[in-house]
């Protein structure tokens, strides 16, 4: 059995939380490779809407295992938060959830120090969400962190005050005022409720389930271009969203990836700060907003939209190694006259369809116009009902990329999910 990769190929919020929740049902395990609280999937069926944030987008599956691996890190008080929430949907995790022994943990202090770099930061803020990610992650790359796994520790308390004197010092030298009293006991609350959970040694426990035909789907979070190494940096998250994250993230071997499902919207959206080409700020943007319900899972914030960047799209496909696509909320675009897609970029007054080491203002979008399909798409249920329109939108994707889309999505719940039959 090889291990299926599913990720995002924009800037995160491409749906990747429902995706997985209607492809579930195909796997007997799902691990999240990377990220942290900061990532919300949302997954809406029956008329329910649910956001998850560290806790895998299967756990409503209920024969299924998930897993959060290595790659993450986690707030014991988000998680504990979310779980409990899970619970009151009968959603058993403590039976269903596993938690990598090398998860890192997130401390009082890594969310006190994110707010304190950002505010140092003045005028060019990154757009943090403030949840301490990227400060867990500077301490797992320093060899500072603390891990799931040292919770069972006779010594866990004597390793956090160490920690916590860290970050004191630093922070004392960004002179930052806070309070750490209230959020630290919460802290240590929910680190005894995180000792409920099953800690386990997760890259055995994945590499025995493949030994043992197990097949496995690996849910990644944001997005291709905000990975650290190959986004838009410095206006990036602080893992690697792509797919080999996956394999370091979960502790499985290049050889053992299989599909790699790459999920993009039929337009682009980015929450934050950082560039973005095809972006929109007229009457257009603001319909996209609308019409797409463009406000973050988490942090409610309202994102920024634009047309879809094809150019931006090879490039994170390229990445990846992306076999097949999954195209969601395009019946946003339903009502449209004409929909455009960015196949080139004008830099210094040279074109070119390559992604280049910068996106800055000197990095211009060429576009390609379509006559919209102006179709209600929500009832489809076949990919025969698509109009013609929105057919060519599809194969004008697919040629210019090379891969097939596997997928559309014409609506936020599990039921509005097309299979395109004649493309695996």
């Amino acid at each position: 059995m090889k291990v299926d990769v599913l990720l995002g190929l924009q800037w995160g919020d491409e749906g990747k939380g429902k995706v997985v929740d209607v492809l579930t049902p195909q796997y007997d395990l799902v691990a999240r490779f990377q990220g942290g609280p900061n990532a919300g999937h949302t997954l809406v069926f029956n008329g329910h809407k649910q956001v998850l944030r560290s806790v895998p987008s299967g756990i409503f599956q209920d024969d299924k295992i998930n897993i959060i691996g290595n790659g993450v890190v986690l707030d014991p008080i988000l998680f504990r938060k979310e779980t409990e929430e899970l619970k009151t949907k009968n959603v058993n995790v403590v039976t269903k959830l596993y938690i990598s022994k090398k998860a890192n943990l997130i401390l009082p202090t890594h969310r006190i120090l994110d707010a304190a770099y950002e505010a140092a930061k003045g005028d060019g803020k990154i757009g943090t969400t403030g949840k301490g990610i990227g400060p867990a992650y500077t301490d797992k790359i320093s060899r500072n962190g603390l891990r799931a796994g040292d919770i069972l520790a006779a010594d866990f308390h004597d390793k956090y005050s160490a920690a916590k004197s860290k970050h004191e010092r630093i922070l004392a030298s960004l002179n930052y005022s806070y309070d750490i009293a209230e959020l630290e006991k919460e802290w240590f609350d929910a680190i005894e409720y995180l000792k409920d959970f099953k800690l386990i040694d997760s890259e055995n426990f994945i590499n025995n389930a493949l030994k043992d035909n197990k097949s496995i789907l690996a849910e990644g979070a944001q997005g291709t271009m905000l990975d650290v190494d190959f986004g838009s940096y410095p206006f990036v998250t602080s893992s690697n969203t792509v797919c080999a994250g996956a394999c370091t993230g979960m502790g499985v071997a290049p050889k053992n990836i299989g599909e790699v499902y790459g999920i993009f919207k039929a337009y682009c959206t980015r929450v934050g700060s950082g560039p973005f080409p095809t972006e929109l700020f007229d009457e257009t943007g603001e319909e996209l907003r609308k019409k797409g319900n463009e406000f973050g899972a988490v942090t409610g914030r309202p994102r920024r939209c634009g047309w879809l960047d094809l150019v931006a799209l090879k490039y994170a496909i390229m990445i990846n190694g992306v076999t097949k696509l999954i195209m969601m909320k395009s019946d946003v675009m339903d009502d449209f006259d004409v929909i455009k897609i960015c196949t080139s970029y004008n830099i210094n007054g040279n074109t070119t369809e390559e992604f280049p080491y910068e996106l800055n203002d000197a990095v211009v979008p060429e576009y390609t116009e379509f006559q919209g399909w102006k179709t209600d798409m929500t009832a489809m249920t076949s990919e025969n009902e698509f109009p013609e329109e929105f057919n060519d939108y599809i194969s004008f994707i697919e040629e210019e990329t090379g891969v097939p889309v596997y997928i559309v999505s014409v609506g936020p719940d599990r039921e509005q999910t097309i299979k395109l039959e004649d493309r695996d």
